[in-house]
């Protein structure tokens, strides 16, 4: 049987470009099918769930922004886990980012032995959430634990901490310091990045170390800085485990935080529409913040294509 002509014209080849872009989908096509199965799915069908009044196991009732209304001004809850996420927020991000940016400073020097606590320093960062929160359980034990231990040497009668409705909230601020390491490892590859010619230029202008910091480290790091601060306050407002764990939002409502709320609402009270109404409220936050922390930095944060 004599070849036809169609079998025997040749086959088109892909281009490279063409032979790239297939490449890319085929990669990147798992991935697509996950987000859109565990992530934009769930987000946009909570989206249509805070509209309605749903408990999760019922059928779907649709009452449009009562959710909304009710949360607003019907709940004094909301109102109370809203203040407690700011004040934690506050506090965590502060001192995290002080003692994070304290720790790398330290590391930064050319000492025998900085490897070493570089990676103490980050171990705990990626130690479970629930056995640590249990481990600062028995460490803030008013009888046996060992921060009142610790004040006790130096004369100073520890409170109940978690026991405490005073106390209960900067508890979880103060353990929030345990996991410092993955910002300290940031902000240190920042430091390393900061020229040395910057500080030798500094030496000889006769500037001392705190002029060194405050004209050359600072503004060097400040987008390093920046970053660590806008991730830090949105995990912030993220907390959940230690408060499962450690108060379940107790004294009272003394450590209820946002997110332990929504959880309440969703998996305890069986509130799956006004949870998911809590839910986009919290990304209104986050997002306000966010944009209020992108506009603050054309203040203080310095980059380098700004002096061309």
């Amino acid at each position: 049987m004599g070849l036809t002509a169609a079998s025997t014209r040749p086959r088109k080849r892909l281009s490279l470009r063409q032979r790239e872009e297939l490449d890319f989908y085929l990669f990147i096509g798992l991935w697509l099918v996950g987000f859109l199965l565990f992530t934009g799915g769930p987000i946009l069908a909570s989206l249509l769930f805070s509209f309605t009044n749903w408990t999760g196991l019922t059928t779907q009732e649709w009452v449009g922004l009562e959710n909304f209304r009710k949360l607003l001004f019907d709940d004094p809850l909301f109102w109370v886990a809203t203040r407690n996420t700011f004040f934690y927020s506050l506090g965590s991000v502060l001192l995290g980012t002080l003692g994070a940016l304290a720790v790398a400073l330290l590391l930064n020097q050319k000492l025998p032995g900085t490897t070493l606590m570089r990676v103490l320093y980050y171990i705990p960062s990626i130690a479970s959430g629930v056995a640590v929160s249990i481990l600062w359980i028995w460490m803030f034990n008013p009888q046996v634990g060992l921060v009142n231990y610790l004040l006790s040497l130096a004369g100073i009668p520890g409170p109940l901490w978690l026991g405490s409705q005073q106390w209960a909230l900067p508890a979880l601020i103060l353990k929030s310091t345990w996991a410092i390491g993955a910002n300290m490892i940031v902000l240190l590859a920042g430091l390393q990045a900061v020229p040395a010619s910057l500080y030798e230029a500094a030496k000889i202008d006769g500037a001392h170390p705190w002029d060194e910091f405050f004209n050359v480290t600072l503004p060097m790091l400040s987008p390093v800085l920046f970053y660590v601060l806008v991730i830090s306050t949105i995990s912030s407002f993220q907390i959940l485990t230690d408060v499962l764990v450690m108060t379940q939002g107790g004294p009272g409502t003394a450590t209820l935080v946002f997110v332990y709320y929504i959880y309440q609402n969703a998996f305890q009270y069986l509130k799956m529409g006004y949870a998911s109404a809590l839910a986009w409220i919290l990304f209104a936050i986050i997002l306000a913040l966010t944009l209020l922390q992108l506009w603050g930095s054309k203040k203080w944060v310095y980059y380098e294509d700004q002096a061309a």
